[in-house]
């Protein structure tokens, strides 16, 4: 069994903003598997299925982004899931918007949300799926930047982005890491 978590922020507000890329791939990833019942567990709105036949848990941790860690470590005991087979999808600055890279392990480079799963869990070794949202124009702050919604050509590549996202997740708990990474970085 994978858990499959994305990262984001609850309410409208936050809809479709570019911090909850991993909210906008967990919504295609239960499209594409089929997953059309959502319950709220563990701090999470949930969804199960299946893919390929690999059993898959999806989240949207239902904290804010900053306290992401505490759902995610909730359901890995819940379903009994071992950092192995955690992949957390979120946005990232520094990859190029409309692309996405997977790496398993790593830091969390300043993203509240992997920095409180790290805290959580106690380790930084589980999947991650990084969507590029490239960095803010100008001198725009950062969180103004990641809280705005994408306009025009940034919502495509948005869109790509998450897209992306969605076939490399799928594609990674079939497949590994390695392949993954040759298809998708």
């Amino acid at each position: 069994m994978f858990l499959i978590v994305g990262l984001g922020n609850p309410g409208e507000e936050y809809e479709h903003t570019r911090h909850n890329a991993g909210f906008d791939t967990v919504d295609k990833i239960a499209s594409e598997i089929g997953v059309r019942y959502w319950k709220n567990e563990c701090g999470a709105l949930t969804g199960k299925g299946a893919y390929h036949d690999i059993d898959v848990v999806l989240a949207k941790p239902q904290s804010y982004m900053n306290t992401s860690g505490g759902p995610v470590k909730q359901l890995m005991n819940a379903y009994g899931v071992s950092p192995d087979c955690l992949v957390v999808i979120h946005d990232e600055l520094d990859i190029d918007p409309g692309t996405i890279r997977v790496k398993f392990g790593g830091g969390h480079a300043g993203h509240n949300g992997l920095r409180s799963i790290c805290d959580k869990l106690g380790t930084r070794d589980w999947f991650r799926v990084r969507c590029g949202i490239g960095r803010p124009p100008g001198r725009m702050p950062v969180a103004d930047y990641v809280l705005s919604l994408p306009k025009k050509d940034a919502a495509d590549d948005f869109a790509q982005a998450t897209d992306l996202g969605c076939e490399a997740a799928l594609f990674l708990i079939e497949h590994g890491l390695e392949k993954t990474q040759q298809k998708f970085n």
